[in-house]
């Protein structure tokens, strides 16, 4: 079932392996569908594939992303033919150089073909910006990338064509969840150990305060009468936040990792209110 989701992009923390552990933690029964981290959007594609919601709404604080998102929804044909002429040309010097391009010039076409291109040919499939907000990961050793799916970018088109794609803060969604709305949380995970995050997600890091600030989002929705899901590490700090709440074990291989010999299978939370 994992391969019948169409995805886009690599993403550390990448939920299409969890798809089948995930299931019986969906709720049955929602009338909107929030996502503030959604990242590669695998939960949500196939929440949209199975559920008849009268309302989706995906959204991240990540400007390249979600410009992404709305190219993908807006303008797929544009974009597939941006993504052919970087297949042509890559090669080490047009990576660096396409690298060197400052996105804010670029057309909204144009910057999500580069973010693509760049996910899919830099080491690892890191995300991972400067202080200054700047990408910065070095080209990885792939002989042939394909970069892209043609089909997997009009599907996903087609998906995406009534959703309402937002660049806000996670905190924004309570302007926007009321009763009996699903919401699916998958922030920057708490670190395993202090001070070993391996990237940085946008130039400002996902603090402990900003956990903390999430467990209160939790908490108000919670009382809204949201149904409310959230993935997190299996540490102690996170089960203290939530440990009024259902806490659920999955099993998660982890490829993502600078250091090969931290790459596995790893305990994560799940974490719901229902």
């Amino acid at each position: 079932m994992n391969n019948c989701i169409p995805t886009f992009i690599k993403w550390a923390g990448g939920k299409k392996q969890l798809i089948e552990q995930f299931k019986e933690f969906f709720p049955k029964e929602a009338n909107r569908y929030f996502e503030p981290f959604v990242g590669g959007g695998a939960v949500a594609f196939y929440i949209m594939q199975k559920n008849n919601l009268k309302e989706i709404c995906l959204s991240d604080i990540n400007e390249e992303l979600i410009n992404c998102y709305e190219v993908i929804r807006d303008n797929v044909e544009g974009l597939i033919t941006k993504l052919k002429q970087h297949r042509k040309n890559h090669n080490k010097e047009y990576y660096y150089a396409i690298r060197e391009l400052v996105p804010e010039v670029l057309s909204k076409v144009e910057r999500a073909s580069v973010f693509i291109y760049l996910n899919k040919t830099c080491f690892n499939g890191l995300y991972r910006v400067n202080s200054k907000g700047k990408f910065n990961v070095p080209m990885g050793s792939y002989k042939n990338p394909s970069i892209f799916r043609e089909g997997n970018l009009r599907e996903l088109s087609k998906i995406l064509k009534n959703v309402k794609i937002l660049r806000m803060h996670f905190e924004k969604v309570l302007n926007y969840a009321k009763k009996g709305d699903f919401v699916y949380f998958d922030p920057p995970y708490y670190p395993l150990q202090k001070g070993k995050n391996f990237t940085s997600y946008t130039k400002d890091n996902f603090s402990e305060q900003d956990q903390i600030k999430l467990a209160e989002i939790f908490r108000k929705l919670d009382k809204i009468g949201c149904k409310i899901m959230l993935s997190n590490s299996d540490t102690n700090f996170i089960k203290n936040l939530y440990d009024e709440y259902n806490l659920h074990i999955v099993k998660a291989n982890r490829m993502i990792n600078c250091d090969a010999t931290k790459r596995g299978a790893v305990n994560e939370l799940v974490i719901t209110n229902y």
